[in-house]
């Protein structure tokens, strides 16, 4: 095959992208070439999930159910439009409206509230959907600034800029991880924004939705939570509930605490939303929607009601105790003085050894995942070398993990980071720990650990 010219623009790493050409290069059989595919494939899931702690926030191994879903024959079939006999534009969904009107009513279910929309690949969709539904180039709104937490889909790189929105800032308090109200009201006042949209990334503990919402109602703003990060949490009841504290719409990612497949979802209780809403999800951004991916969701939500209450108690707990160690092995957590956390992920500032780029990598090679991340004190500038790494105890606790291995957790970590130990050493210790950790609960596959039985 021919080579690509290496003096035109990409945006991947070049020499990841020439390891590529050189596998296909080396056989040159298209079929070679699947097999290369299902081999990464397979290496990533022999090490990634089975050999290694992930302690991503964004990520949550599916269960059993819902990983067969996702390859199911329904999969290859086309449902454009709403449910529906007449909303359809193709014959032959009667089954497939029975999946989709089972997942809107799951969703509704979960999220106690009066609508539900289950077409959206991403959560960033969904926020795509607010932004072109309710604003108009050029309105005012106000989000989180990333250092403290926001999310680019409200910011001038995203969705909301997409829009041609004009936006200033929520302001935070640098210590205490929070939103300052006095200076909320004052800037919300002035500039009157049209939506205030609170998506954090860096999500520590609830937001005051309802002092928010009450400001802004002086002019008839409108609070939309971003709740990519916290939907399971919500769900669970281990958050806060943004739909009955005063936000009009709660948009969320499937993929994160609500342990589903990558997939956007939206809900909202005032029916006079509904049609803008919809009109925006379709045809504007989706129409065939991977009818396999809402049976998964339809399924990852019954699970949530089943066992989210418990599952999203042990995350918080587990986020706790995983802050607690750490700080107690010298590395620096955020909010200490707050418990640490009220969600599924701490913030460790980690400038003394090295910045969260160095020790992400550092720790990837003895097996532990984990991101880099901003942290209050750095600058926009500082996004591809920041001095925060995030941590999330989500996947640890489908694992059937608890308080005492967030210990040992914290201890493989600070032997990494603060004792400087080769990180290939660690990692033996490391597959030690999680090869005999196999089974994921919280699903109808296998309800809970044997330790969390007696608690049910």
């Amino acid at each position: 095959m021919k080579d690509t010219v290496t003096t035109q623009f990409e945006v991947h790493d070049r020499e990841v992208l020439a390891n590529a050409r050189s596998i296909m290069r080396a056989t040159g059989s298209p079929k070679m070439w699947a097999q290369a595919v299902i081999d990464a494939v397979k290496r990533n899931e022999e090490w990634r999930g089975e050999r290694c702690l992930n302690l991503l926030a964004p990520e949550a191994p599916t269960s059993p159910m819902v990983r067969a879903l996702l390859s199911s024959e329904i999969g290859t079939r086309a449902a454009e439009g709403n449910i529906g006999r007449v909303n359809r534009w193709f014959a032959g969904t009667q089954y497939i409206d029975e999946v989709e009107s089972l997942c809107v009513e799951l969703l509704k279910t979960a999220f106690r509230c009066n609508y539900a929309d289950h077409r959206l690949m991403g959560s960033m969709l969904g926020n795509m959907a607010v932004y072109h539904a309710f604003a108009q180039p050029g309105d005012v709104i106000m989000s989180a600034p990333q250092p403290f937490g926001g999310h680019s889909s409200n910011r001038y790189d995203g969705p909301a800029g997409t829009r041609g929105v004009k936006i200033f800032d929520v302001p935070f308090n640098m210590d205490e991880l929070e939103v300052d109200l006095e200076g909320f009201a004052k800037l919300a006042r002035r500039h009157k924004p049209k939506l205030v949209v609170m998506g954090m990334s860096m999500t520590l503990f609830p937001l005051p939705v309802r002092e928010m919402s009450q400001i802004i109602s002086e002019w008839g703003g409108k609070f939309i939570f971003d709740g990519a990060h916290q939907a399971g949490l919500i769900s669970g009841g281990q958050f806060q509930d943004p739909l009955n504290e005063g936000a009009v719409i709660l948009t969320g990612s499937a993929g994160k605490t609500f342990s589903g497949p990558q997939s956007g979802m939206i809900m909202w209780n005032d029916s006079g939303l509904t049609k803008p809403i919809t009109d925006t999800i379709f045809p504007a951004l989706a129409a065939t929607h991977q009818v396999n991916r809402v049976a998964a969701l339809a399924v990852s939500a019954a699970e949530i009601i089943e066992f989210g209450a418990f599952y999203m108690a042990q995350i918080v707990k587990n986020s706790k105790a995983l802050g607690k160690a750490l700080d107690e092995q010298g590395i620096p957590v955020l909010c200490a003085h707050k418990g640490y956390s009220q969600s599924h992920q701490v913030i460790a500032r980690v400038k003394q050894f090295g910045g969260g780029l160095e020790a992400a990598h550092r720790l990837a090679k003895a097996n532990i995942i984990t991101n880099k991340n901003l942290v209050p004190e750095d600058k926009p500038e500082d996004w591809d070398r920041p001095s925060g790494l995030r941590i999330g105890t989500i996947e640890a606790t489908r694992l059937g993990m608890n308080e005492k291995d967030m210990g040992t957790i914290a201890g493989f970590i600070a032997r990494v980071l603060v004792e400087k130990e080769d990180p290939e050493e660690v990692a033996k210790d490391v597959v030690d720990f999680r090869l005999p950790k196999q089974t994921l609960y919280y699903n109808f596959d296998h309800e809970y650990p044997v330790w969390a039985q007696e608690e049910t």
